[in-house]
C-alpha cells in the first residue's frame, strides 16, 4: 500500500483538514468513532492510504494536526470526529502566531518543528511505502504559511524523495480584513515555488465569488467555504482513495500535470455547483458535468482560463456513467477549445472514472487545470505587497520628517534654555 501522510497546520488549515476528513471517512463507511461500517469493498480497497488500522478493527486517520495556539485543535478534539484522530497527534503552543509570517517560521514555530517533526516520522515509518505528504495551509495567517512553509523545508530535506503536495488557501480582502495577508502570502509562495511537487491553489476570492454568484447565498459564511473546499479535495483525492488506472499515486498525477517542475500550482474546480432551489430544474449527464467542470464560475481560484492556455488538466468523473460517453465529451471539448491549450503537448486532458459517487448525489465531476492564467492570482497579490510597500516607505518618510522637525525643535529650545541662563 501507498500510504499519505496529512499535516495541517493553522487555523485555515485546521478546519478544511478535519472537513476533509468528515467527507472522506463518510465516504469510505467509516463512524465518527473510526469503526467501519460501510457497504462495498470498494470502500475498504484502498483505504490504507490514508487511513491506519489499530487495534480492534478500528481506522485511525494518518493525520497530524499542528497549530501555534490550542484554541482549533480543542474545538476539533471536542467535535463530531475528535475522536476519530490520535491524541498524540495534536500538536500546539500557546502563544499564537498574531498573522505574522516571521513568527511561525522564525521563532515560535521553529521552537515547534522538532516536535512536529517526530510525530510526522513516527506516522512515515510505520507505514509500508510512504509516497508522499499532503499539507493544508492558509497563505495568509502567520502559522499556516510561516510554520506551514517551514515544515516543507525540512520535509524535502528529510524526504528528498518523496512526493509534497499541498492544498492552499491563498487571501482576499473580500474574506479577511487582515492587512499584512499579502505580505505573507508573498513570502510563502516563494517557498512552495522551491519545495512543493504539486500545490493546489484555493482562492478565498474564487470561493466567495462561487457562493455569492452560483451558489446564491447572501452573506456566505466560513462553513460554506469550507464544504466547497472539502468538495473538492474529495474529488482531487478520489484516485488515491478508490480503485482505478490513471493518477493513481501522487507521483504519477505529478507525471502527467507538471511539464516543468517549477510550473506545479493547479486550479483546482469541481461540478455540478447549483443552488438550492435550481437543484430540481436542472439536469446531471456528463454533458453538463463537463461544461461546468471547465467553466470559469467552477474553477475555486479567481483567474480567467481564457487569459491564458492549459498546459495540462486532468478530468475526473464519479458515479456510474459511461467511459464512451465520457471520452466523446471531453475530445469534443479539447476540439472545440483547441486555442486555449498549448500545441506542443497532443492529448494534455487526462480522464479517470470512479464509481462511487459523493454523498448526496447521483454523480460528480472534479477539474485539475495546471494553466498560464494562475498569473492573475500571483499578479493580485503582488500588487496588494506593492501597493502595502509605497504606504509603508511613505510612513517611514514622514515619520522621518516628524522626527527631523521634533529634533529641531528641540534643540532650538535648549539652546534658548542655555541662552537665558547665560
Amino acid at each position: 500500500m501507498r500510504e499519505i501522510v496529512h499535516v495541517q497546520a493553522g487555523q485555515c488549515g485546521n478546519q478544511i483538514g478535519s472537513k476533509f476528513w468528515s467527507v472522506i471517512s463518510d465516504e469510505h463507511g467509516i463512524n465518527p468513532v473510526g469503526e467501519y461500517c460501510g457497504e462495498s469493498s470498494l470502500q475498504q480497497d484502498k483505504i490504507g492510504v490514508y487511513f491506519d488500522e489499530v487495534a480492534g478493527g478500528r481506522y485511525v486517520p494518518r493525520a497530524i494536526l499542528v497549530d501555534l495556539e490550542p484554541g482549533v485543535l480543542d474545538s476539533i478534539r471536542s467535535g463530531s470526529i475528535g475522536q476519530l484522530f490520535r491524541p498524540d497527534n495534536f500538536i500546539f503552543g500557546n502563544n499564537g502566531a498574531s498573522n505574522n509570517w516571521a513568527k511561525g517560521f522564525y521563532t515560535d514555530g521553529a521552537e515547534l518543528i522538532d516536535t512536529v517533526l517526530d510525530v510526522i516520522r513516527k506516522e512515515a515509518e510505520s507505514c509500508d511505502c510512504v509516497q508522499g505528504f499532503q499539507l493544508t495551509h492558509s497563505l495568509g495567517g502567520g502559522t499556516g504559511s510561516g510554520l506551514g512553509t517551514l515544515l516543507l523545508s525540512k520535509l524535502k530535506e528529510e524526504y528528498p524523495d518523496r512526493i509534497l503536495s499541498s492544498f492552499s488557501v491563498f487571501p482576499s480582502p473580500m474574506v479577511s480584513d487582515t492587512v499584512v495577508e499579502p505580505y505573507n502570502a508573498t513570502l510563502s509562495v516563494h517557498q512552495l515555488l522551491e519545495n512543493t511537487d504539486e500545490t493546489f491553489c484555493i482562492d478565498n476570492e474564487a470561493l466567495y465569488n462561487i457562493c455569492f454568484q452560483t451558489l446564491k447565498l447572501q452573506k456566505p459564511v466560513n462553513d460554506d467555504l469550507n464544504k466547497l473546499v472539502s468538495s473538492t479535495m474529495s474529488g482531487v483525492t478520489t484516485c488515491l482513495r478508490f480503485p482505478g488506472q490513471l493518477n493513481a499515486d501522487l507521483r504519477k498525477l505529478a507525471v502527467n500535470m507538471v511539464p516543468f517542475p517549477r510550473l506545479h500550482f493547479f486550479m483546482p474546480g469541481f461540478s455540478p455547483l447549483v443552488a438550492k432551489g435550481s437543484q430540481a430544474y436542472s439536469t446531471l449527464n456528463v454533458q453538463e458535468l463537463t461544461q461546468q467542470m471547465f467553466n470559469v464560475r467552477n474553477i475555486m481560484t479567481a483567474c480567467d482560463p481564457r487569459h491564458g492556455k492549459y498546459l495540462t488538466a486532468a478530468a475526473m468523473f464519479r458515479g456510474m456513467v459511461s467511459m464512451k460517453e465520457v471520452e466523446e465529451q471531453i475530445l469534443s471539448m479539447h476540439t472545440k477549445n483547441s486555442s486555449y491549450f498549448v500545441e506542443w503537448i497532443p492529448n494534455n486532458i487526462k480522464v479517470a472514472v470512479c464509481d462511487i459517487p459523493p454523498r448526496g448525489l447521483k454523480m460528480s465531476g472534479t477539474f485539475i487545470g495546471n494553466s498560464t492564467a494562475i498569473l492573475e492570482v500571483f499578479k493580485r497579490i503582488g500588487n496588494l505587497f506593492s501597493g502595502m510597500d509605497t504606504r509603508l516607505l511613505c510612513n517611514i518618510f514622514t515619520l522621518q520628517k516628524t522626527f527631523k522637525k521634533y529634533t529641531t525643535a528641540r534643540r532650538t529650545i535648549l539652546d534658548s534654555e542655555a541662552y537665558s541662563r547665560e
